[in-house]
């Protein structure tokens, strides 16, 4: 019976009203289900306090009405069975058992279900014998493999939980509980013929039930690793990114799905140019510290720890490097940021611009208009194209023309306010008539959407799978976003593309045909919205064979 009090991800904030309704309810089921699987004497008033809370649970926490009636009904029945000594009594008993495992363990599966059941099975059997006036011969045994079961499953659960070698077992509630389900069995093993034992027992189950119900506890910053985790505020849970979590100036993201009129540490979170969602900066210190993270409905506190490793400069580059490394931290991988994609040009992307350069010159294009910027890849990028249109005999303009090719290889911001212009210039008179193209790291939805098309020389296809796992996996982690180059690239890892370099245009339009025989990826549709789609509200499609 799911109080909500807890989610598939963890992340739900804890209603503390819920969570000793739901400890209540449970305890007063196990020990009515343990009386009815050892026929032992009918518990009447724990009974009515299970169906009522069963009730009070329907109506006031949203529980299932359907599941609520068929838990109130299990729970009187028993006690009903059990004061005729009809044999059934036993058989409701063990189905209410089973109920209350599945309440216990809504949202979880596998070995966690797994172990949910061998503890409130093996609690609730003890509750069973504890109330038998004359003891089974064997109790003894009994009761000591009913323990060390408990231990066992505890111990399990505690190593699953991710928490048990961290300090997040001694400071949050979820790593006490942890501790008490697996200590408080153990000492009840070695001093289980006392007579407050199946007290511990209680203790034990309550604790059980109070873990599973927690929101597990955020991942612990790594200290100067790009940080990402989720902050619960006004009853929205916010993913954030903190890049590169060390001394100094830091960036802090949130995705546009979070809203605008959000502040961290007091700072505005804005938008900013060519990059998605919203940014602030904030100066954090050597160590752990905490940020708020807030707006005029409610505020969220997450740790931070920048280490005691130098501060990073940051830049107007600084969004997509930061975005770079949210597609390393979506793949599980945590390294500290050594560099950023604009502090170099890659072999493969020097490459794929002379390639670029060629097919132009295969246009027959008179002119290049080339926007760079002073980044160390802007200008060594720069460099590749202006030597490139030498060799073929285009001619470089820094102006727009009507029958010339804009090319930008800057950095995000730049290509923001070039795109704006160009798109400008194109709806007032004919310009850039033989199309415009951006660098590889520049195939984003908000610099892509900017102008009704453009063309990028890429050596990956964003329509076939491993781009589209990328696609929804980071979209799932970080509230919708959209997917960049350097962050696929991050998220690959070591598993970078090799393909050979292909044209693809991004369109505004609902439809739009591919290169003739090229089919259509499995499964992805060529436009629309939702996961997997590189560019929202857009379609990228190859405009050319692989260039050689």
């Amino acid at each position: 019976m799911d109080h909500g009090t807890h989610g598939a991800t963890g992340s739900v904030s804890l209603d503390v009203t819920a969570l000793l309704v739901r400890l209540a309810l449970l305890l007063a089921t196990a020990i009515v289900a343990g009386g009815g699987l050892f026929e032992a004497k009918p518990r009447f008033t724990l009974a009515g306090v299970s169906a009522a809370l069963a009730a009070v649970s329907a109506i006031f926490f949203d529980v299932n009405v359907v599941a609520a009636v068929i838990h109130a009904v299990l729970v009187l029945a028993v006690p009903l069975l059990l004061a005729r000594k009809l044999p059934v009594a036993r058989w409701v008993a063990l189905a209410l058992l089973v109920l209350v495992v599945v309440e216990t363990s809504m949202g979880r599966s596998g070995i966690e279900f797994a172990a949910d059941t061998v503890y409130v099975a093996g609690a609730t059997a003890w509750f069973g014998l504890a109330q038998l006036k004359e003891k089974p011969p064997r109790y003894g045994a009994l009761t000591l493999s009913l323990g060390l079961l408990l231990v066992v499953a505890g111990a399990g659960q505690l190593l699953l939980s991710g928490v048990a070698f961290d300090r997040r077992l001694y400071e949050t509630l979820f790593g006490w509980s942890l501790v008490v389900v697996v200590v408080v069995p153990l000492v009840v093993v070695f001093l289980r013929g006392r007579r407050w034992a199946p007290a511990g027992i209680v203790v034990a189950f309550l604790a059980w039930t109070t873990f599973v119900a927690l929101p597990a506890p955020a991942v612990l910053p790594v200290p100067g690793v790009p940080l990402l985790t989720t902050a619960s505020v006004g009853g929205q849970d916010i993913p954030v990114l903190v890049s590169p979590q060390r001394p100094g100036r830091n960036l802090v993201h949130v995705p546009a799905s979070a809203g605008a009129g959000l502040s961290i540490a007091g700072v505005p979170l804005t938008q900013r140019a060519g990059a998605q969602g919203y940014w602030a900066e904030v100066d954090l210190p050597s160590g752990r510290s905490d940020l708020d993270l807030g707006n005029g409905s409610g505020s969220a506190s997450f740790e931070v720890d920048a280490g005691s490793g130098a501060p990073v400069v940051t830049n107007q580059d600084s969004p997509e490097c930061a975005s770079a490394a949210l597609g390393g931290l979506v793949a599980g991988r945590k390294a500290p940021l050594a560099r950023c994609p604009a502090d170099y040009l890659s072999d493969d992307d020097a490459d794929a611009l002379r390639k670029l350069v060629g097919f132009l010159a295969s246009r027959h294009a008179n002119a290049i208009r080339l926007v760079g910027d002073t980044s160390r890849r802007g200008v060594a990028s720069a460099d590749v194209v202006r030597t490139s249109a030498q060799q073929q005999g285009i001619r470089l303009t820094d102006t727009p023309e009507p029958n010339a090719a804009l090319v930008v290889v800057s950095g995000w911001t730049t290509a923001s306010s070039t795109l704006t212009q160009a798109a400008e210039a194109q709806r007032s008179a004919p310009t850039y008539t033989y199309g415009l193209y951006l660098a590889p790291w520049l195939l984003t939805g908000p610099l892509a959407n900017t102008v009704s098309a453009s063309t990028v020389p890429l050596r990956f296809d964003p329509r076939e799978q491993t781009a589209v796992t990328y696609t929804v996996a980071l979209g799932d982690a970080f509230g919708g976003e959209s997917p960049t180059v350097d962050g696929f690239h991050q998220w690959l890892g070591t598993a970078a593309p090799q393909q050979s370099v292909q044209l693809f245009s991004s369109a505004q339009v609902s439809a739009m045909p591919m290169y003739p025989g090229e089919p259509e990826a499995p499964g992805m549709p060529m436009y629309g919205e939702g996961p997997g789609h590189w560019i929202p509200q857009a379609t990228v499609v190859p405009v050319s064979s692989p260039l050689e």
